[in-house]
């Protein structure tokens, strides 16, 4: 069978796929900052035969495989951005580049999409169908890569869209399934309050923004538990609180950062709107001014009913029933939301976690790693998805 044989071949590609996934890792590029990794992703393409179009919505790479007879078009997606993140592993592939590093493992999502486009270049011609290959950049930073890629018409004529993220949470050998809301939309916001400032030892004279701003800390944290319906979930998360110069003098400004993370539309607005009218306010019932910039981030990632359950289904083929997992949303962000809202598909997450290689560090850890196995295990399942998409069945 057609799909054995790929599985056969992607397994001969391992060291090569190791090597390029250990060479990007030593050799990390920022988010918006893409330079060099979408060169060797386009050259690598090219190399197979590929059709490629580079410098799309910035720094993305599209490649187009056109099979042998007509059909349907499938995407898949992978990112290649990395953190400004010190890497504190001791291994052979460390980072290269001080304060950078791929922290989450788009080194490994980019290393395992190559691997299927060159075993599906192989076969182009017994391919019922194309299959779009986007290599994103800039998916750790709003606005992200994304939304320009698809204004840059990377979806264009292609009907399904499919991704997969490694998951250090989830054991190497397992795929964990989401069905519906799988990711949460991500905003942030700024606030920053006005007061008077004075002498320490006369705050009858002041108006305080330390203690203005103490007290709309403490207000937001009421948003989620008294005004958001408990069925939906929500986040208010204050990350930074900044007043202040001196022990005996009080601050006459202050600064408030924060995020805000929902999958209802309708919360998201109440959240927003919530945080304008408290901060404005609190701070108007103290003689304090406030300036809220509120931004919108990413949507939420949203699982199309049918490609989650396909999915679903060839995942238990492959790694075996007990092995797919059904794991609970999760409150991060992703921009793979984008693509969702604008085709049916679905986002993956598959193993990477592997005690006795420490790969058990969180995302966005210095020392996060993953077992590069599950190079071969989104290899295999975009490859499957792939073959039955285009078998119309």
């Amino acid at each position: 069978m057609l799909d054995s044989r790929l599985f056969t071949r992607l397994d001969e590609l391992f060291p090569e796929l190791i090597e390029f996934r250990r060479d990007l890792h030593m050799n990390p590029e920022l988010s918006f900052k893409e330079v060099n990794t979408p060169k060797k992703v386009q050259s690598f393409l090219e190399g197979l035969g590929i059709e490629v179009k580079s410098n799309v919505g910035g720094s993305g790479v599209v490649g187009y495989l056109k099979g042998g007879k007509p059909g349907k078009t499938i995407a898949l997606r992978a990112d290649f951005d990395a953190l400004p993140i010190q890497d504190e592993k001791e291994v052979e592939y460390k980072s290269q580049v001080p304060g950078v590093m791929h922290a989450c493992g788009h080194d490994l999502h980019t290393a395992s999409l190559l691997g299927v486009a060159k075993i599906l270049s192989e076969v182009k011609d017994e391919l019922n169908g194309n299959v779009v290959f986007i290599h994103q950049f800039a998916e750790e930073q709003i606005p992200g890569g994304a939304k320009s890629m698809i204004e840059d018409g990377c979806l264009d004529s292609v009907d399904i869209i499919y991704g997969a993220h490694v998951w250090t949470p989830l054991s190497v050998g397992t795929v964990g399934i989401v069905e519906g809301n799988t990711m949460a939309a991500g905003d942030s916001f700024e606030i920053e309050i006005s007061g008077k400032g004075g002498h320490g030892a006369q705050p009858h004279l002041t108006v305080d923004a330390v203690t203005v701003g103490v007290q709309l800390v403490s207000s937001l944290q009421q948003i989620v538990s008294r005004k958001v319906d408990p069925l939906n979930p929500a986040v208010v998360t204050v990350g930074t609180f900044n007043s202040g110069q001196a022990f005996n003098i009080i601050a006459d400004k202050a600064k408030i950062t924060g995020t805000v993370r929902t999958f209802d539309e309708n919360t998201r607005d109440l959240i927003e709107e919530s945080i304008k009218k408290i901060a404005a306010t609190t701070c108007e019932g103290s003689g304090a001014r406030a300036r809220v910039d509120y931004t919108r981030g990413y949507p939420a990632v949203w699982n199309h009913p049918g490609p989650i359950k396909k999915a679903e289904y060839l995942a238990q083929t492959l790694v075996g029933e007990e092995n797919v997992i059904k794991v609970k949303p999760s409150m991060g962000m992703e921009d793979f939301a984008y693509y969702l809202k604008e085709i049916p598909g679905a986002f993956l997450f598959v193993g990477g976690r592997n005690e006795e290689i420490q790969a058990t560090y969180p995302h966005h850890h210095p020392k996060f790693d993953v077992d590069e196995r599950a190079i071969l295990h989104i290899g295999k399942l975009f490859t499957s998805i792939v073959l039955d998409f285009l078998s119309n069945k």
